[in-house]
């Protein structure tokens, strides 16, 4: 099984869930934001999803059932502020792809997409039938490879699943892998990392919003739960199922202020905090209707209690080498 962006965060929980699964996960990653020591379960082959030759040879050598698509920029303002990076990257490389599994006869792809391809929510929670109207290149980029996908099936035969995230959190119960972004954006391991003394402060944007505690609410989904979803996907379409775009979410919202709540609880530690203003386009609620994978995969996420999603990431966290937040002294 090739798995693009395999090194990444969600990309080497789902090559353990393939190997778990017994499948043998090929982890093709440029290793720009991923990382060589989160590829355990099978082989890595660096390499760009823009670089067909390098993908022809990967693909030739390997001769994969099917890919798990993960490979793609995922930082929003960065996004705002350069957006051809992104549109480079994200669409043109997936195009990319898309033409060598053609190439190679390879007809099943299951898709890292986002809920950001939403944008602002008219309606709350959010099913796969509501508007798509992304606010940001990032949304823009998923909801065009979407989109690209269904030409590709109709014309090519390539069927794909599209998993559309909400917020993923959380860390491999064992321990072995975690979340390592650089620079971090996320909210639960900047919690921790406030709470371990590597950054002097977490930032929480905006604190009037329209929500029982002025802070936003978002739907956290452990990682681990999320792969299990790419694994049941593959089988899915190994079973003959359509093209089809499905959201992956618990349905349950906890604010920011109730995440740094639960933090304190789990570490044992009072998490330093500071307000800032709201950040453009940070919709109040964002929660999901994910009965639509339930019915169509029979995925049901196992770790959906906050605390436990806060103790597996707190575990991995509280195990790293100590690496400073730039700006703390």
């Amino acid at each position: 099984m090739l798995v693009t962006g395999g090194a990444g965060y969600i990309g080497s929980h789902a090559c353990k869930a393939l190997a778990l699964a017994g499948y043998t996960p090929v982890a093709y990653d440029n290793l720009v934001y991923g990382h060589r020591e989160a590829v355990r379960w099978g082989p890595l082959e660096p390499g760009d999803i823009a670089d067909r030759k390098r993908l022809d040879a990967v693909v030739a050598q390997y001769q994969p059932e099917a890919v798990l698509h993960f490979a793609a920029y995922a930082y929003v303002g960065e996004s705002v502020q350069d957006p051809a990076k992104y549109y480079r990257n994200n669409v043109a490389g997936t195009l990319t792809l898309l033409e060598a599994l053609v190439h190679h006869d390879i007809r099943r792809i299951v898709f890292s997409s986002t809920c950001a391809t939403y944008g602002v929510p008219e309606r709350t929670p959010i099913d796969e039938d509501h508007p798509q109207q992304p606010i940001n290149p990032y949304g823009a980029s998923k909801l065009m490879i979407e989109r690209m996908l269904q030409d590709f099936d109709a014309a090519y035969g390539l069927r794909s699943v599209s998993l559309r995230y909400f917020n993923a959190a959380g860390a491999d119960p064992d321990g072995e892998i975690g979340e390592d972004h650089d620079p971090e954006t996320h909210l639960i391991p900047l919690a921790l990392q406030a709470a371990l003394g590597q950054r002097e402060a977490l930032q929480v944007f905006g604190s009037d919003y329209p929500t029982p505690d002025g802070s936003c609410i978002r739907d956290y989904i452990h990682v681990t739960d999320l792969a299990q979803a790419h694994v049941l996907a593959l089988d899915y379409l190994t079973r003959g199922g359509a093209t089809t775009a499905l959201n992956l979410g618990t349905g349950h919202g906890h604010s920011v202020l109730e995440v740094i709540a639960a933090a304190d609880a789990v570490t044992g530690r009072a998490v330093p905090t500071v307000l800032a203003p709201r950040r453009p386009g940070d919709p109040p609620v964002l929660t999901a209707v994910a009965d639509r994978a339930r019915q169509v995969l029979g995925w049901q996420p196992r770790y959906t209690d906050l605390a436990t999603i806060l103790r597996h990431a707190w575990n991995w966290h509280r195990d790293q080498p100590h690496r400073p937040d730039p700006g703390f002294p």
